[in-house]
């Protein structure tokens, strides 16, 4: 194609996306202001430290959160919410996918068993099919990506013979679904997904005038790189903005340019309408030594300025969609201990699993962020550069530290060599001091293969060598 062919081409492509937006934002704005100025909390409960489900909700309410996500269809929970004025969407788990696909009737029995006892008492609003499905590359999970939408299907067919019409069905889809983000105007989704899976999807959502639901963190793009990235960009402070090339559209922070991404690859499908909602979206109040920029100054800052973009009236929207709202639910209530992975994936709360608050935040977005709390310095917005070792937590019980001792011993006969005895790191002869070497010997020698040091919840890195003259600690250098 000629260069004036491929400028007119761009041309008329963005003519659609941002007449299409304006459309949409005109039809639907009056449906949509009380949902998306509602701002919704993440309720997960990964954790042996967490509040009640009966403590919790009324943390919500003291939250004033306007809505909030289950990741499943818990009874209790459900039950307590009847009668609030809080929405609530709930889940199906990944493994009843294909059996809800295969059969109407394990559709129509999910859908008694978990909606029918609370609805309307409880404002039920979503059900979400699934979580971040895609995400997952095995050839079982494959084959829940072809059950996707029927299942999705069912669904809605056993909700509108039961004559329920207000609660939408939809999935929430990580941003590994695309193949391409940066700049917006090239966001496309990945080649095995977008015919098979997307392009029913999304057929299944505008059909049903539903949501794409996004799960979309700021903090992972801008972390690969936290020298050259812009962090105020990042956090919605920043005075630098960021042009598309191809678009001319201009960019104010990181989160736009993520979600127009996925708009302009759902308009390269031939969808350019369908509404979007940020399932899950937040900023890390704590991580791993190596996890720059995890703490608590960035988390408030983020999650406070997002709040007043999202409930700004009339709404802000996107770049690619300006005045569109976006119903918006922050991730997470709670720091959840029992979460696997590195450092972060436990700190993503706003509250203690005592109920105070982590930091100061103002969910209806009324307040001016200056009125909010002062928030500590934050020490590790710059990677650390130096030595980290991989020690025995406070709390662990010697029970569990003697399992993950065998098993981090077992894998190699060299990580726990020099514990032998009259070998150099036998004495002292405790679980404590052999589990610490053995977590940091195993940690050293295979973090490059994913390797972290948590050991079910057992260990916690440290800066500080835990070694003596005698027996020296292997180490991972940053």
């Amino acid at each position: 194609m000629s260069s004036p062919m491929v400028s007119f081409a761009l041309f008329l492509f963005n003519l659609i996306v941002l007449s299409s937006s304006s459309c949409y934002a005109i039809g639907n704005n009056k449906t949509l202001s009380s949902l998306a100025s509602r701002i919704g909390i993440n309720y997960g409960r990964l954790g042996n430290n967490l509040p009640s489900p009966y403590q919790s909700i009324n943390l919500i309410k003291t939250l004033k959160a306007g809505h909030v996500k289950l990741y499943d269809a818990d009874q209790e929970t459900l039950m307590l919410l009847s009668n609030t004025n809080i929405y609530v969407t709930i889940m199906v788990p990944n493994n009843q996918i294909i059996s809800i696909a295969a059969d109407q009737t394990a559709a129509d029995n999910w859908v008694n068993t978990n909606v029918l006892p609370h609805y309307p008492q409880t404002k039920i609003r979503f059900v979400l099919v699934g979580n971040e499905i895609l995400s997952y590359n095995s050839d079982q999970d494959k084959q829940i990506w072809t059950n996707l939408v029927p299942a999705m299907r069912k669904i809605v067919n056993s909700l509108r013979a039961r004559g329920i019409h207000n609660i939408k069905v939809g999935t929430p889809l990580a941003m590994d679904v695309l193949r391409s983000s940066f700049p917006p105007s090239s966001g496309s989704f990945r080649d095995e997904v977008a015919a098979p899976v997307m392009l029913p999807l999304l057929k299944f959502l505008n059909g049903t005038n539903s949501f794409f639901f996004l799960d979309v963190y700021p903090y992972f793009p801008w972390s690969t790189d936290p020298v050259n990235n812009d962090l105020d960009f990042a956090l919605f402070e920043s005075n630098s903005t960021y042009t598309d090339p191809q678009t001319g559209l201009v960019y104010t922070n990181l989160l736009d340019q993520m979600l127009d991404s996925v708009i302009f690859a759902m308009t390269k499908l031939g969808y350019p309408n369908i509404r979007l909602a940020i399932s899950e979206t937040g900023w890390p109040n704590s991580g791993d030594i190596d996890e720059t920029g995890a703490n608590i100054f960035n988390a408030a800052t983020y999650n406070r300025n997002l709040i007043k973009k999202m409930t700004a009236n009339p709404p802000l929207g996107t770049p690619a969609r300006p005045g569109s709202p976006i119903p918006t639910f922050l991730f997470s209530l709670f720091n959840e201990n029992q979460k696997p992975g590195s450092g972060t994936e436990r700190h993503w709360g706003i509250l203690n699993p005592d109920g105070t608050q982590i930091y100061e935040i103002d969910f209806s977005g009324t307040r001016p962020v200056s009125s909010l709390g002062s928030l500590p310095k934050p020490s590790n917005n710059v990677p650390f550069k130096g030595n980290v070792w991989c020690v025995v937590a406070e709390g662990a019980s010697e029970e569990e530290l003697g399992q993950a001792l065998d098993f981090a011993c077992g894998r190699s006969s060299e990580t726990c060599a020099a514990l032998a005895p009259r070998r150099e790191c036998y004495a002292p002869v405790s679980v404590t001091w052999h589990a610490s070497y053995a977590f940091s010997s195993y940690w050293a020698q295979f973090r490059n293969q994913s390797s972290q040091c948590y050991f079910n919840g057992l260990a916690r890195e440290t800066t500080t060598n835990p070694g003596n003259e005698r027996c020296k600690f292997p180490s991972v250098t940053l």
